[in-house]
């Protein structure tokens, strides 16, 4: 079993984070989207909410060889790996400045847990400038983000936004 989690905040999610997601697919028996709980973070969408959203999306690109799960998680990626048994990290990166941030945590994770592999996918080009944060931020000036992040989700943050 080749079981694989793909980690992240996705808050809010966007097409970036379903390119890779759709990417892996084939590499993979079993990915476990893992939902990080970070206190330190200031999200826009709950982990509750952020688990229903892409529970909404991700059938719509799943295929029936490879089982995707969501689960939310705090603390280490590679204790979360290790308690679901997987073999691999999946990490998407968009440009040089991400690499250097994901080689770190890729030898950190190494480290701590040396079975399991961190296996990078370069973004698709027109996801490339894409980040959750860069959403939030264009989101609440005002700015457009159709295209960058499923229209499901951009409804949920027009939602959000409206309670503020």
């Amino acid at each position: 079993m080749r079981r694989a989690i793909f980690p992240g905040s996705f808050d809010p999610l966007t097409n970036g984070h379903l390119d890779i997601i759709k990417r892996s697919l084939p590499l993979f028996d079993e990915i476990i989207i893992a939902v990080l709980n970070n206190v330190d973070k200031h999200p826009m969408f709950s982990v509750r909410e952020r688990c229903s959203m892409l529970k909404a999306i991700l059938p719509e690109i799943s295929n029936s060889k490879c089982c995707l799960t969501i689960e939310s998680f705090s603390g280490l990626t590679a204790d979360f790996a290790r308690e679901r048994e997987a073999t691999a990290i999946v990490r998407g990166i968009r440009a040089v400045s991400d690499y250097e941030y994901e080689l770190r945590m890729a030898l950190m994770n190494r480290r701590l847990e040396p079975a399991i592999e961190t296996v990078f996918l370069m973004a698709a080009e027109e996801y490339s400038y894409v980040s959750s944060n860069l959403m939030k931020q264009v989101f609440e000036l005002g700015g457009r983000v159709e295209g960058l992040v499923p229209q499901f989700v951009e409804e949920k943050m027009r939602e959000k936004l409206s309670k503020k």
